[in-house]
């Protein structure tokens, strides 16, 4: 009973009361649909992939770690598995294929628990770059394309997998239950669970211990990356092939089950049948917004009105906006709920007993984040070239320099003229934009995974406005600056008063914001604006053409043809919040906390307030770059900002900011995000051989490349920056070439 007790607990038998009040829900809504028994077998078929994921991220979650590449790796084993098999390609054996697939879903779980123990990449980062490699792989395997072998899947019994069986279920549900209950054991009653709870709950007390916590944090992102391997073929075996679209927003879904079913996002609580129920409960939840509701309509056709049966059914994007709302609920179950006791304040009160203490949080647990602070007195005593150099921003600048001479090298007949600066500059002011505010984020010891999304969110809002309402365009505009920073307010709130993590609740926010845009948008594209609104976003002299001052020709014509009134309004940005950051008191109290934020608190620093307004500087910087965005392109895609987050966090830290907080500069992000932009120009430039043949690198690997370029800015910012390794081996190498003089002799008496 003990160890039945460790596997199936209290909250498990809630989720379960959960599910089927929601059943019945679904029943009273739609029984054509619910009150049929196959909807039951629909609803575990679907839920069978997510809940073998859940399974694997619980180890990771209990080890207060997060996977989000879970569904990055499904479709990058799905995309393996489909080119490996179908006959267009390699024509391989089923089993061949899914032992290459499980080798690899082994390698890339190492990588993420290498990067995050031994070369301490926080595990947000690490994963998040996965999820955007792993994504750019898949487009660029598939090219956007279904690969199918529905022909040759029945010469093999391997695709028995994704049938129905006798019994009138999918086979899948039966490897989701194997999983679930060899997951089960594995972390309630074996030592390796243990060490996970160990891990999770205490990391120094686990050392203290004996227990070798790298090995099991590894451990648990390899079992990660193998449960998300063992979906993907689930996927592919049911599906008969692939898509570009394969695992797309999986990880989401996943960390809410895992949630959902009772693990905490702080480490040390979860069980494995509380994950798989939580998989199943948030497929429910997603089957009962999606397949709507029966009614009834009356058309008239030839004079009569006939009745017509229909669905009603949320718009696009409505159910991902609604799944990041559950994950933010969810989360807030360990800090409001379950860490203040409330369920057992409550009781006590009723019985008129003592409350029972509340969790506290040790005064030692909050440590100083940054280091090498040694290495930035020794650059700020320094003299001449050596003081620059010191300077974290100066190798951003050096670096942009060295790409545009590259690319000056490479297409001198395009690349030094105006009119690539000027597109240069377009693309520059929109990542530029987004870093104003990314920086003070991450100067804080904060993330902000939603600057993508809340573009999306000002600028579907203006538009919708604009379009569908016939706003006026400085109103519309105004509202979507204003719908921005609601969901900066809301990162900043959940994120100070709520105590979660901010790369959470902006992970919420992320799904959230795009699924708002979309539903604004009905899932197409929005334009018809009137002109003078899209002057925001052209050139200036379309801008004086229009007020009727053009100039004629000779330089200024040139340079108001090659600048934009984008540029200016992120110059004025940039001076004003440069200015703040560096100068002024607000920034050395951003700076402070992202340092030691315990500290900062006793010196006096309002802490939460000023992550709170950093939020929102972020959140409003995001959204003029959404309204720009949508003048410029004069429509707005759901898709806008795609991506964006990974250019943005990537600028910061290669101007010389700190993903552990405590540094950053506008000047330095602005440097970054011109590397990212000239970056992003050279592999997109059209490459002419002395043949004549020519050459250009497809989009989906320049967005790999990026995610390359971010994990190595964040490694040189740990080990170079933070810890000096460099510094180090040159004090090494001294000490080891210093002559050694031989000890004399001692004498002896005669």
């Amino acid at each position: 009973m003990k160890r039945l007790g460790q596997i199936l607990g209290a909250w498990e038998l809630g989720v379960v009361v959960v599910m089927v009040l929601l059943y019945l829900v679904g029943l009273y809504l739609n029984p054509r649909f619910w009150g049929n028994p196959a909807s039951i077998s629909a609803t575990l078929r679907d839920a069978a992939q997510f809940g073998v994921m859940a399974v694997g991220s619980t180890f990771v979650l209990v080890n207060k770690d997060l996977d989000l590449s879970v569904g990055s790796i499904l479709g990058l084993t799905a995309a393996v598995f489909s080119q490996l098999y179908a006959p267009g390609f390699y024509d391989a054996s089923p089993w061949f294929a899914l032992a290459v697939c499980l080798a690899m879903g082994t390698g890339i779980g190492l990588l993420n628990g290498a990067l995050v123990t031994y070369l301490r990449v926080p595990t947000f980062i690490a994963t998040l770059t996965t999820l955007f490699i792993g994504r750019g792989l898949v487009l660029g395997m598939t090219g956007g394309k279904n690969i199918g072998f529905a022909d040759k899947a029945p010469t093999t019994s391997f695709f028995a997998i994704g049938e129905t069986n006798g019994w009138g279920f999918n086979n899948q549900v039966i490897i989701f239950l194997a999983i679930t209950l060899v997951g089960a054991v594995v972390l309630a009653a074996t030592r390796w669970g243990y060490e996970t709870y160990a891990t999770g709950g205490n990391l120094q007390a686990a050392k203290l211990a004996g227990i070798a916590t790298n090995a099991v944090r590894i451990r648990a992102f390899v079992i990660s990356a193998l449960c998300a391997t063992i979906a993907g073929v689930m996927n592919v075996s049911a599906s008969k092939g692939t898509d570009s679209f394969a695992g797309f927003g999986a990880e989401l879904i996943v960390i809410a089950a895992v949630i959902v079913g009772g693990a905490s996002i702080l480490g040390g609580r979860g069980r494995i049948i509380g994950s798989a129920l939580g998989a199943i409960l948030i497929v429910l939840i997603n089957k009962v917004l999606r397949e709507g509701v029966p009614i009834t309509r009356l058309q008239v056709i030839g004079g009569v009105e006939t009745p017509i049966q229909g669905m009603a059914q949320l718009p696009p994007g409505a159910v991902p906006a609604f799944l990041g709302m559950i994950v933010l609920a969810a989360v807030l179950i360990e800090p409001w709920i379950v860490r203040r006791r409330l369920v057992g304040r409550l009781i006590a009160r009723l019985r008129r007993l003592p409350p029972p203490p509340q969790f506290v949080e040790s005064v030692a647990s909050a440590a100083a984040r940054t280091h090498g602070t040694a290495r930035e007195a020794q650059a700020a005593m320094s003299r001449g070239l050596m003081r620059v150099l010191g300077y974290r921003e100066v190798a951003a600048v050096v670096f942009a320099i060295i790409l545009w001479l590259v690319g000056l090298h490479l297409r001198p007949d395009f690349w030094g003229n105006l009119d690539n600066t000027g597109n240069l500059l377009l693309s520059f002011t929109e990542v530029a934009l987004m870093s104003i505010g990314m920086t003070y984020v991450i100067a804080a010891g904060d993330i902000d995974l939603s600057v993508g999304s809340v573009l999306a969110l000002a600028g579907g809002t203006a538009a919708f406005l604009m379009v569908k309402l016939g706003y006026p365009p400085l109103l519309a505009a105004l509202a979507g600056f204003c719908a921005g920073l609601a969901a900066g307010a809301i990162n900043g709130f959940f994120a100070t008063k709520g105590r979660l993590p901010a790369f959470v609740v902006t992970l919420g926010m992320f799904y959230m914001a795009r699924g708002i845009a979309a539903w604004l948008a009905a899932g197409r594209q929005l334009q018809g604006f009137p002109e003078r609104f899209n002057l925001l976003g052209r050139k200036f002299i379309q801008v004086l053409t229009a007020w009727g001052i053009a100039p004629d020709g000779g330089l200024a014509h040139a340079l108001a043809s090659a600048f934009s009134t984008q540029t200016l309004i992120l110059l004025v940005l940039a001076v004003i919040f440069a200015l703040i950051l560096w100068r002024m008191p607000y920034g050395y109290m951003v700076k402070a906390i992202g340092g030691n934020i315990r500290a900062a608190g006793f010196a006096g620093i309002a802490t939460d307030r000023v992550r709170f307004l950093n939020f929102m500087l972020s959140a409003a910087c995001a959204s003029i770059a959404g309204v720009v965005y949508i003048a410029f392109y004069r429509s707005f895609n759901p898709l806008a900002g795609t991506l964006r987050e990974l250019d943005v966090i990537a600028a910061v830290i290669i101007g010389g900011g700190s993903i552990f907080g405590g540094y950053g500069s506008v000047l330095g992000s602005l440097a970054g995000a011109a590397v990212i932009t000239l970056l992003r120009g050279l592999m997109s430039l059209q490459i002419i051989g002395a043949d004549g043949t020519s050459f250009v690198m497809p989009q989906h690997w320049v967005n790999v490349g990026i995610g390359v370029i971010l994990i190595l800015a964040v490694l040189i910012d740990i080990w170079v920056r933070q810890e000096g390794i460099i510094g180090q081996l040159y004090d090494r190498l001294r000490r080891l070439s210093r002559p050694r003089h031989p000890i004399p002799a001692r004498r002896t008496a005669p």
